[in-house]
């Protein structure tokens, strides 16, 4: 046996040493210093995501200490949001990018001094980051097509579309335009922004509305456009509600119930067999990047990429929360009684990989059960 000299011995031992107090000083670190890195916030899905990020952090709050920063939409800003959570000490920065490219630099930054960086909903191109995603181009393709068989393939369409910049309306905007293309007796007769917004929205239509009528539109297409336009046509006095896809409103899904299936609802945002197909980006996103940052920070391989659930809501699937309860959820109620949550909140919550948060994290950030 090779004996080891003195010297030698004595650097393996402080090595050994070292080790130990890097493990120990691993441990000690918790709670993790996490940032949520928001951008946009002017709509009632991103308040839903935050609060579920508050929720998850809640959840597992011996791990987390949870700090929330909002740039607006603006890249810059952002940028320099990012470069100081890593001056702060962030293990992990949980970032609703307004951009997939402008932040790559500061993202690339962070990842170089250790820092675990996910990308939730809109993505980024920086190969260092994490993602947690919905596929948009399956939503917006399966959403248009089947706005476009409702039209007979034909026939004038408004098509809304969300957030400039993002990953999110680019891909979706493209795929829906692609399917559409197919069908050249449709007609897009006005595009404008809704920002994802029932506010901004609403003004826009409005606005189109003013020159034109319902009776001239065959359908419509984008989010936050479907419950609004449904709303604006029953104050016009329309007798028929043009198909409408894809927003994932609860105010939309409601309207979407057989008439007469909750007793009491106010108009608009009650049953009216409206139809239309309802998909969405998971609010959840955000909630689970937050969970899977502690996973890598915890060791252990995480892949880089993680979708969403997809679910498609039309009137044949739709099926009422009465209270939002955890085992309502579990049972696939999609839609929630308008009396328990505003008509713009986002009613698809439930997500096998994050029983943490509920109805509760989605309303007001109180998690539904201890992690996991």
């Amino acid at each position: 046996m090779m004996k080891t000299n003195g010297a030698l011995g004595a650097a393996l031992c402080c090595a050994a040493l070292l080790a130990g107090t890097g493990i120990a000083q691993a441990e000690d670190k918790k709670p993790y210093k996490i940032f949520l890195s928001m951008s946009y916030v002017g709509n009632d899905w991103q308040a839903e995501a935050q609060n579920m990020v508050t929720a998850m952090a809640k959840a597992h709050s011996d791990e987390v200490d949870l700090q929330i920063q909002v740039a607006g939409p603006v890249a810059q800003k952002q940028i320099q949001q990012i470069n100081a959570m890593v001056q702060a000490g962030a293990d992990a920065i949980i970032v609703y990018p307004i951009s997939p490219t402008a932040l790559n630099p500061a993202i690339k930054n962070a990842c170089d001094k250790g820092v675990v960086v996910f990308a939730y909903d809109s993505s980024v191109t920086e190969a260092c980051a994490y993602t947690v995603v919905t596929d948009q181009v399956a939503l917006a393709t399966q959403s248009a097509e089947w706005v476009a068989e409702q039209m007979g393939h034909k026939g004038n369409l408004i098509f809304m579309t969300g957030v400039p910049g993002t990953s999110v309306d680019a891909d979706r905007n493209k795929a829906a335009k692609a399917v559409l293309a197919k069908y050249p007796d449709i007609k897009i007769v006005a595009e404008p922004s809704g920002m994802w917004s029932q506010a901004v929205a609403r003004k826009a239509l409005t606005e189109i509305m003013a020159t034109m009528s319902w009776d001239d539109i065959q359908g419509i297409w984008g989010a936050t456009a479907c419950g609004q336009a449904w709303s604006l046509q029953l104050e016009a006095g329309s007798e028929k509600l043009v198909p409408c896809g894809t927003e994932g409103t609860n105010g939309m899904r409601v309207m979407m119930l057989p008439k007469g299936s909750i007793e009491g609802a106010a108009a608009p945002y009650a049953p009216l067999s409206a139809p239309g197909i309802s998909l969405e980006s998971h609010p959840g996103a955000g909630a689970l990047a937050l969970k899977l940052a502690l996973d890598v920070l915890g060791g252990k391989d995480v892949p880089k990429t993680t979708l969403m659930p997809l679910e498609a809501v039309t009137s044949q699937n739709a099926k009422l929360c009465e209270t939002g309860s955890f085992e309502e959820l579990s049972a696939g109620c999609n839609v929630f009684d308008p009396g328990l949550v505003p008509s713009g909140w986002f009613a698809n919550i439930a997500n096998t990989l994050t029983p943490e948060v509920g109805f509760q994290a989605a309303l007001v950030g109180q998690p539904e059960v201890s992690g996991q």
